[in-house]
């Protein structure tokens, strides 16, 4: 469910900015039109290049946090394997109703492009492995930009559940669980890139995103985790020590607002809230469907043949907002249609056996 309460707008504000620079960070990259902008303003696009990216980290802890509230708050109430289909329910169905767009505009764009920018014709092979999943796991080249992101996603918050199960029910338990799992990932998983299409390489970041959200209930009996979540903090300070990861670093510093500041109510103008809501209820929206906004517009500054590359910073900002107001419609014409059908599917009695 969207975020409604002010207590959650920076969580909100931070998801916001995150998605914006993950989408810079795209068009900064890709295709002939990011040729033109290096060309127009090198410093920024290099910029966009080499330090957006780690904006993924920013939604990894945001993911952690969230994760715990939701499954600390009865979320395994059904089971775990319900939960977990539940969630692969809310991830997959409009991530295959994205792909489908992607694959559309692929076609549109592809006559127009060289190179590897536009995915080849999906074979059903493909199809399968991305509805699964599995397409990182087995080497399935991808259909759009950063879709690994998505099986990361399920798969840490299956990983999360899984360590919540085996507590059963002990909050204790769990955070030293998780207080573990997050050191393990920090001091080693994460210092091995074959490890990178797995939850365990990015589970650092996520797990103090979830610590995070337990030392920061100001509760009776907060100091337990409080402690472990600065044990874990203490231990990514000790693995930067020995490797600095800029991106481990950005993850400890998000982790330690959310801690202190996460659940501090923030009351903003009822038109900037009313936007920031809507920005950020849309930011997996625009995830998803932006890689083919992105092609669309790089297909049509091909076909223009502008010479001049002033024009692709400007280009680059319409482009920019074209995907904002496309990730808009998305978020309300499928992704919200696609919540309301589970909800309406999930309340329908059971038939009776004749």
């Amino acid at each position: 469910m969207p975020l409604q309460r002010p207590a959650y707008r920076l969580i909100d504000l931070l998801k916001i900015v995150a998605a914006q620079f993950i989408v810079l960070h795209h068009f900064a990259l890709y295709g002939p039109l990011s040729d033109a902008t290096a060309q127009a303003a090198p410093e920024v696009a290099a910029w966009f290049i080499d330090y957006a990216r780690m904006a993924v980290q920013v939604f990894l802890v945001v993911a952690g946090y969230l994760a715990a509230r939701s499954l600390g708050q009865g979320g395994l109430r059904q089971g775990l394997l319900r939960t977990l289909w539940q969630r692969y329910e809310r991830l997959v169905l409009p991530f295959v109703a994205a792909l489908l767009i992607t694959v559309l505009c692929s076609a549109l764009a592809r006559p127009h492009l060289d190179g590897d920018l536009v995915p080849a014709s999906p074979q059903l092979a493909q199809w399968l492995a991305h509805a699964s999943l599995l397409h990182s796991v087995l080497g399935v080249d991808s259909l759009s930009a950063g879709v690994w992101y998505v099986a990361i996603d399920f798969q840490l918050y299956a990983l999360l559940a899984l360590l919540l199960w085996l507590s059963r029910g002990n909050r204790w338990v769990a955070c030293a669980l998780v207080a573990a799992m997050a050191v393990a990932s920090l001091t080693w998983f994460n210092l091995d890139a074959d490890y990178d299409v797995w939850a365990l390489y990015f589970f650092g970041a996520y797990g103090l995103g979830a610590l995070a959200w337990w030392a920061g209930l100001r509760t009776r009996h907060s100091g337990y985790a409080l402690a472990l979540y600065l044990g874990t903090v203490s231990a990514g300070l000790g693995a930067l020590a020995l490797e600095f990861r800029e991106r481990i670093a950005l993850a400890l510093g998000v982790s330690t607002v959310l801690a202190s500041f996460g659940s501090t109510p923030m009351h903003l103008p009822r038109r900037v809230d009313a936007w920031v809501r809507r920005l950020s209820n849309s930011s997996y929206a625009l995830f998803l469907v932006h890689f083919s906004v992105l092609l669309l517009a790089n297909a049509l500054w091909a076909v223009l043949e502008i010479g001049d590359t002033d024009w692709a910073l400007p280009f680059t900002a319409v482009a920019w907002a074209l995907a904002l107001l496309a990730s808009y419609a998305f978020h309300t014409q499928v992704e919200l249609r696609i919540a309301q059908w589970r909800s309406s599917s999930a309340a329908l009695p059971a038939q009776p056996a004749k």
